[in-house]
């Protein structure tokens, strides 16, 4: 089988085209033939070895990978799914643990890992939902603000942002977003009710459109506690990184602001919650964000592109 993977940490250039042993579904389990694996910041980190305590006692190869589409091609036994053979799929897959990285020609999973893609959309396109989508729908779960409260979205012009915004404002929130001049119109399609610059300040100019505050904060950007000034007293802020990852905060005095962390693991599994990001797509409240497509053999470039920041979608892997 044709993976994509590393044997030691490193930069892009770690990332090799690999020949594995071929997995089969087992008991309760699925297998997809993937032909789209999306590249997310996770993927990188995996790849950079800043997990590399996580993955302590999990021999190399490494394959990265969250995101698949695909079509389903096994049915272990026992497996209780309503989904056939040759049918399309998305899940999202977990490099760390049992469940392999998606970045593979094929990929076992537990059944309830897995729903079916979104009707009308390729695989390149379901690639870019179930991680980034179950993220977002985890965040407002979480935050579990009543319709017209107002949520900050920072960094809503990434993918992550752009679904916050979609479903915030699907939800009955006022969502402002902070943008560059070149992506303020993109906010605003997402469904952006005000927008502020984005950049150094903008806790400050936030709070001068809303002088008692933010009702919450989504800081996808990973800016970190300067954005607390924002919120109200009794407000929440969303992170999603914790203390001790790569680009995490500590916080010291929050001023009455909860701390909340999104870590997506936790929707791991909960084909309920994926399958709501199915209909959510269909009915055209979450639009699928592509950047651009690449050959799997190229995921070294795709590495490189995605540290270089600036995408406003996802790049995706074809298999």
């Amino acid at each position: 089988m044709r993976a994509i993977g590393l044997s030691e940490f490193g930069g892009p250039d770690v990332l090799r085209v690999l020949d594995l042993p071929e997995p089969h579904a087992g008991p309760g389990e699925v297998r997809i033939r993937v032909h789209a694996a999306a590249v997310s910041p996770a993927d990188t980190l995996l790849r950079s070895g800043a997990l590399a305590r996580i993955l302590a006692g999990v021999a190399p190869p490494y394959v990265p990978g969250m995101d698949v589409a695909g079509v389903i091609d096994e049915i272990g036994p026992g497996a209780r799914t309503g989904l056939s053979p040759g049918e399309p799929v998305m899940a999202m897959a977990h490099p760390i643990g049992t469940a392999a990285g998606g970045y593979a020609e094929h990929v076992v999973l537990p059944a309830g890992w897995v729903v079916r893609a979104p009707a009308g959309a390729d695989h390149v396109a379901a690639a870019t939902l179930p991680m980034n989508g179950l993220t977002a729908l985890l965040t407002l779960d979480r935050l579990a603000l009543a319709p017209g409260s107002v949520l900050a979205v920072i960094g809503a012009a990434g993918t992550l942002g752009g679904y916050l915004v979609q479903l915030g404002g699907h939800a009955g929130l006022t969502v402002v977003a902070d943008a560059s001049p070149a992506d303020e119109a993109l906010v605003r399609r997402s469904g952006a009710a005000d927008v502020v610059a984005r950049g150094p300040g903008v806790a400050a100019r936030i709070r001068a459109r809303y002088p008692d505050g933010v009702d919450a904060i989504a800081d996808t950007a990973l800016a970190g506690p300067e954005l607390l000034a924002a919120v109200r007293e009794g407000g929440t802020y969303a992170r999603f990184r914790g203390a001790d990852e790569p680009g995490g905060h500590e916080f010291g005095d929050t001023g009455g602001v909860t701390v909340r962390t999104i870590f997506v693991p936790d929707y791991a599994g909960r084909t309920g919650k994926l399958d709501r990001i199915r209909e959510l797509a269909e009915s055209g409240v979450l639009t699928p964000r592509v950047a651009a497509a690449l050959p799997a053999a190229e995921a070294a470039e795709a590495h490189r592109r995605m540290e270089a920041g600036g995408l406003r979608g996802r790049l995706v892997l074809t298999f």
